[in-house]
C-alpha cells in the first residue's frame, strides 16, 4: 500500500510539499486549514478522514500564503523575558507592572500574593526556582480564571453563543483554544486560556476570549469567521496586531539567574 495515501492522524508529523508540518485532526472541521504557531511551526488542520495526497496538494496551493506568514513570524518572533527572582524585578498583571518583594513572614497566607502594588513571594520559595516558577504560574492561573469568569458571560451574550466551561492553563504556543463537546447538542464545550495571557492589558484578553467564542459558531479562520468576529469587535484586526507584538514580551515561565 502507498503509505502517502493513508489517512492522517491527530498529532502526526509529516512533510507536505517539502515542508514539515504537524497535523491537527478535528471532528467538527469540514475543510482543510493552515496556521503558523507562535514558535513558527506549520500546522495543517484537517477533518476526519483526510488523506496525505489531498493535504499535500492543499499545502502546495497555499505556498504563497505560508511564505508570507512565515516571513511575518520571522519579523515578529517571540522575545519572551526571563525575570530573576530578585527584589524589585518586574512582573506584569493585566497590563500593569508590579515589583517583586521577597517576604520573610513565618507563615504567609500564600507563597505568592499581589498586595498594595507589589508581588509578594515567600523568600524560602524563591530559593528553589522550580518551586517558585510553579507557584507563580499557579497564581496567574487562579487570578486569570477569577478575572475571566466576569468577562465570559457578557462576551458570550454579545456573540450569541452558549457560555463554555473555562479553564486557564498552559496551552502551548497559543493564547487560547476552544474544544467543542464530543456529542452534538451536548455541553457548549471548553475554552482554555494561556496563563501568560493575563500579563497583557484587558482589551487583549477580551479579544482572545471573543476570538475563541467565535469558534463555537464557525470553525477555522475563513471569511465567515472574521465577519462574525468583526461584528462583535470592529477593531479586531488592530487588536490582533497589538497582541502579536505585545505577546512577544510575555513571560512564559523561564527564569533568569
Amino acid at each position: 500500500m502507498d503509505q502517502r495515501s493513508d489517512q492522517l492522524t491527530d498529532g502526526q508529523r509529516a512533510v507536505f510539499d517539502g515542508r514539515e508540518a504537524t497535523v491537527s485532526v478535528t471532528r467538527e472541521r469540514r475543510r482543510l486549514g493552515l496556521t503558523i504557531e507562535r514558535d513558527g511551526r506549520l500546522v495543517v488542520r484537517t477533518p476526519l478522514g483526510a488523506g496525505f495526497d489531498a493535504v499535500d496538494r492543499f499545502v502546495r496551493e497555499n505556498r504563497r500564503w505560508i511564505d508570507a506568514k512565515l516571513e511575518l513570524w520571522r519579523r515578529h518572533r517571540p522575545l519572551n523575558s526571563a525575570p530573576r527572582l530578585a527584589e524589585g524585578e518586574l512582573f506584569r498583571y493585566l497590563g500593569r507592572e508590579y515589583r517583586l518583594a521577597l517576604t520573610e513572614a513565618s507563615a504567609p497566607p500564600a507563597p505568592v500574593r499581589l498586595v498594595a502594588g507589589q508581588f509578594l513571594l515567600d523568600a524560602r520559595v524563591a530559593e528553589d526556582p522550580v518551586l517558585a516558577r510553579a507557584h507563580l504560574r499557579r497564581w496567574y492561573r487562579e487570578a486569570g480564571a477569577d478575572w475571566s469568569r466576569g468577562r465570559l458571560q457578557p462576551w458570550a451574550g454579545r456573540m450569541e453563543v452558549a457560555e463554555p466551561r473555562l479553564v486557564v492553563r498552559d496551552v502551548g504556543k497559543r493564547w487560547g483554544t476552544y474544544r467543542a463537546a464530543p456529542e452534538p447538542g451536548g455541553s457548549p464545550g471548553v475554552m482554555a486560556l494561556h496563563w501568560g495571557l493575563f500579563q497583557l492589558p484587558p482589551r487583549l484578553i477580551d479579544y482572545v476570549i471573543a476570538h475563541e467564542l467565535a469558534h463555537i459558531r464557525v470553525s477555522g479562520h475563513g471569511p465567515d469567521y472574521w465577519r462574525l468576529l468583526r461584528r462583535a469587535i470592529p477593531e479586531c484586526e488592530s487588536l490582533k496586531a497589538e497582541l502579536d507584538e505585545m505577546g512577544r514580551h510575555v513571560w512564559l515561565g523561564d527564569l533568569g539567574r
